[in-house]
């Protein structure tokens, strides 16, 4: 069986049949003819035989990875970020925004391409830009860039501001478990304000495996 998470910029795909590791595909490199039998994620519903809501396979994800019964998990990915809050081993409040959260891993990555920065060599910045949209945040990079601001510092700036702005969202909980893509982001990890606890880019995928597991 086929497994999907269909992300706006990556795919991450894994047969459960195979021993082999889920694949990471850039979502303009997938086959148009490419489906999945169970699937979540931006695209899920025009790819996959069924899709799952995201929300329920981030929670499902968060119960098999944390061995804790109250935790706070918050997924970043390149269009949104949502959080699932345990409290008790039971789903006590989630949450989903498009919004406040629009594009922050496309910008984060399209941003680190275009300065030509390595995100694991840059320092947390002692102070951030009020950023609540990801794109509408760059205004900010420009306009410190323009009064003499180095386009990293400017940059790094920007992310701790997109992280402060995530961990709010979540509660602002004294530590937080992390899913998605910027779980390789030294420099966004480190710019929470709080304990941060990385699971990784396939949260997900784990979640539609325990979904499978329970709904056959």
């Amino acid at each position: 069986m086929i497994l999907a998470d269909f992300g706006t910029s990556y795919c991450k795909i894994l047969e459960t049949e195979s021993s082999q590791p889920p694949r990471i595909i850039a979502t303009r490199d997938l086959a148009p003819d490419f489906r999945a039998d169970l699937a979540t994620g931006h695209n899920a519903a025009r790819r996959s035989r069924k899709h799952v809501n995201e929300l329920t396979v981030l929670a499902r994800g968060g119960e098999c990875l944390i061995d804790d019964p109250d935790f706070v998990l918050l997924d970043c990915g390149s269009r949104d970020i949502k959080f699932v809050r345990y409290r008790d081993g039971q789903v006590a409040d989630m949450g989903w925004n498009t919004e406040c959260g629009a594009s922050m891993g496309f910008t984060i990555e399209l941003l680190g391409r275009y300065y030509n920065l390595e995100y694991d060599k840059l320092e947390v910045p002692l102070q951030g830009f009020p950023v609540t949209c990801g794109v509408l945040g760059m205004s900010n990079i420009f306009d410190a860039v323009v009064s003499g601001l180095s386009e990293t510092e400017a940059v790094a700036r920007f992310i701790r501001g997109i992280a402060v702005n995530g961990y709010r969202f979540a509660g602002s909980p004294e530590k937080l478990y992390l899913s998605g893509g910027l779980c390789d982001n030294p420099l966004f990890v480190g710019c929470f304000p709080c304990r941060v606890m990385p699971l990784g880019r396939f949260v997900l995928l784990r979640g539609l495996r325990q979904y499978l597991k329970n709904n056959g």
